[in-house]
């Protein structure tokens, strides 16, 4: 495995940045990016990010973003290095509260209605309806590698959603339909004195905006669609468009939403298992994800 070079990196940035040297002090650090503070020799400081791929574009959409006029904290400098993105940011300093619903809902509104831009990657309805089958390819590729060898009613829960995926997927390009933060959790909005910023746009795309609606009370807990659909009309309340309550698919928005993001995870889950993080000492962790993940599926998506 390769080590990260985090501190070749933050020289890089350094030096772009006209800075001598920098104290670290790790703030959330994992396998695949790392967030720290660096304070420099004046007493100011800014925070240094750095992620492998697949998250190695965020500064370019941060500063879309930023150009668009979301919210967002600036990137002083970005660099990449052997397929590892470092970035020095603006550091919001700490928060004053944690984010609520109504502030989720006002980020969203904010963002969904930002026109969105060539350089995200598209998930529209021949995409969606594309994810179970794509599930399947990584299944495949993880039983040649002797993996997942006891999978076999996550096949089956894959093969029945790719049968009903054209009929349900209908809808995906109603309105809100654009920037997708995809990582829209109450963390990932800061309530500073100044306002708020929204933060981890590395895996930002154009696509249905109710997968962050849908993405905003977590994963952990089964999916909770009464929720979501008083999330969903405070969003239109909030000046969101009105279709967010239409129905798509044959489906209440809410399940609709709910299954479709969770189809969303289990994809990402899998790919990630066998192309970024690719350990099979952490099968046993994703299997029992994605199993939970599919029993949602097929209930919500009424398959």
């Amino acid at each position: 495995m390769t080590t990260n070079p985090s501190a070749e990196l933050l020289d890089n940035l350094l030096t772009a940045t006209v800075q001598t040297t920098a104290v670290r002090e790790e703030v959330r650090v994992w396998s695949m990016s790392g967030v720290e503070r660096v304070t420099f020799p004046g007493g100011t400081t800014a925070i240094f990010k750095y992620a492998k791929k697949p998250f190695d574009s965020e500064d370019q959409a941060l500063r879309l973003a930023h150009t668009l006029g979301v919210p967002v904290p600036q990137v002083h400098a970005s660099a990449v290095l052997d397929g590892w993105l470092g970035m020095l940011m603006e550091d919001l300093g700490p928060s004053a509260r944690e984010a609520d619903d109504l502030d989720g809902v006002a980020a969203a509104v904010v963002l969904h209605g930002t026109r969105t831009a060539p350089p995200l990657p598209v998930l529209d309805q021949d995409r969606l309806r594309t994810l179970p089958a794509m599930a399947l390819e990584h299944l495949e590729r993880l039983r040649k590698a002797d993996r997942w060898q006891d999978a076999d009613d996550v096949e089956d829960a894959l093969d029945r959603i790719a049968q009903a995926a054209e009929a349900r997927s209908v809808g995906a390009t109603l309105e809100p339909f654009g920037w997708v933060h995809s990582e829209f959790h109450p963390t990932s909005l800061h309530i500073g004195e100044r306002g708020w910023r929204l933060l981890d746009f590395a895996r930002a795309f154009t696509g249905p905006g109710l997968l962050d609606l849908a993405s905003w009370h977590g994963t952990i807990d089964p999916p909770h669609p009464v929720r979501l659909r008083v999330l969903l009309e405070q969003y239109v309340t909030g000046g969101g468009t009105p279709d967010a309550l239409a129905p798509r698919g044959g489906l209440t928005a809410e399940d609709w939403a709910l299954g479709w993001h969770r189809m969303w995870a289990v994809e990402w889950f899998m790919e990630q298992s066998i192309l970024w993080i690719n350990d099979p000492a952490t099968d046993s962790a994703y299997t029992k994800a994605v199993r939970r993940h599919l029993t949602d599926v097929l209930h919500l998506l009424e398959i």
